[in-house]
């Protein structure tokens, strides 16, 4: 219902317009219901993400009627996982079936463009700069360019990703906690295998993962303080950690990054505990960080927007009150995602201690059971890896 153009009313107001986001505002709106989904940011833009669905991830697709818009995007095909130490040993290890290279930049514009067909309604380059609590529902004021717009939603929903954001509900990060800084950039002049990489050094890791139109992703994970003042660029920083690693150092050897691909985030916390709710219910990376070995932040994102999506459709109806959506959907996430955040630190933990990481890959090859069986204790379950 519009009140003005200024005032609009919603049953669902979901802040950030990423996988997660754009994900739960199309479910709802698939049920029927008005919502709105926000984003202070432009789009389509670069994001620093791995770009990569893990098979896991295919069964959620299909749930969300995601599928076959996510085929037509042409994503590279994936069937094996590949870890390299910095002395050189690697593991390589069969995946349980397809997984998918896709572009930030692809899916995210495909996410909006199917959002928008189911009904929402997208609002981008808009700063959410308060949520506050009203009977039945919560009023939210923004500004688009110095435009102030309040908006009125029966439900919230966060999404905004890792960051803090100022003004808005969620716990100030742990300031003694050790900081990273996330890069990213799409190169063209590396071989495109069927396979994702994970290249490890000391102070950090590299991720190779090819993705639509033979282009490569190369993402780094980077301690601040170890590589602090060593690059003044993207491309630069990610040469520099290459070099830690003579693997992927000779694999870039001829790379060439492709313009306006870059992109960085800083800090990036990794310790940061799961909150599935805190004031307002959240999905995707304002929920959880899972550890660069899970491999599976974007299933990740996918199946918190299904989770939270129908229990949101339960509360909306009238059928779960506010305090049973908050404990319901607490547990499902503690259930589904504590494990492989257990396991992907201890595995974690390994790769970061020189020996035992040696060790424990060479102790891997002699026994590849165990090391699928381990590998697949860092991924969400799902009961049907549909090949597509």
């Amino acid at each position: 219902m519009e009140l003005n153009a200024m005032h609009r009313q919603y049953d669902v107001a979901v802040l950030g317009a990423g996988i997660a986001g754009s994900a739960v505002a199309k479910a709802l709106a698939d049920r029927g219901w008005e919502t709105v989904l926000i984003d202070q940011r432009q789009f389509p833009r670069h994001k620093v993400c791995g770009e990569f669905l893990s098979p896991e991830s295919q069964a959620i697709l299909r749930a969300l009627g995601l599928h076959e818009a996510v085929q037509s995007l042409q994503p590279s095909r994936i069937n094996r996982t590949r870890l390299i130490l910095n002395g050189g040993d690697a593991l390589e290890l069969a995946m349980p079936g397809i997984a998918l290279g896709i572009s930030r930049h692809s899916m995210d514009s495909m996410l909006h463009n199917e959002a928008v067909k189911a009904g929402v309604e997208l609002q981008t380059a808009t700063t959410v700069t308060s949520v506050l609590p009203r009977d039945k529902g919560y009023t939210i004021q923004t500004k688009q360019n110095t435009e102030p717009r309040t908006v009125m939603a029966r439900a919230v929903i966060a999404a905004w990703g890792a960051s803090r954001r100022s003004g808005l509900p969620g716990p100030s990060p742990n300031s003694t906690a050790k900081k990273y800084i996330g890069i990213k950039s799409h190169f063209s002049g590396v071989e495109a295998e069927p396979v994702v990489e994970l290249y490890f050094f000391s102070g950090g890791y590299i991720g190779v993962c090819p993705v639509e139109h033979g282009i490569v992703n190369i993402t780094a994970l980077v301690e601040h303080d170890a590589f602090q003042g060593h690059a003044a660029t993207i491309t630069g920083l990610i040469e520099a950690a290459a070099r830690r690693n003579p693997v992927i150092c000779q694999r870039l050897s001829q790379a060439v990054p492709i313009p306006g691909t870059q992109a960085a985030v800083a800090p990036v916390h990794l310790t940061r505990k799961p909150l599935a709710w805190d004031i307002l219910p959240r999905v995707g990376d304002a929920m959880l960080m899972l550890p660069p070995l899970c491999g599976d932040g974007m299933s990740m994102a996918l199946r918190s927007a299904q989770l939270c999506s129908s229990f949101a459709d339960s509360y909306l109806h009238g059928n779960l009150s506010l305090s049973q959506w908050k404990h319901e959907y607490s547990q499902s996430i503690r259930r589904e995602f504590l494990g492989p955040l257990r396991w992907g630190w201890l595995i974690q933990s390994l790769v970061n201690k020189p020996i035992l990481s040696t060790a424990a890959l060479r102790l891997a090859r002699m026994t590849p059971r165990v090391a699928d069986r381990l590998l697949r204790a860092t991924r969400l379950k799902e009961i049907d890896f549909l090949e597509l």
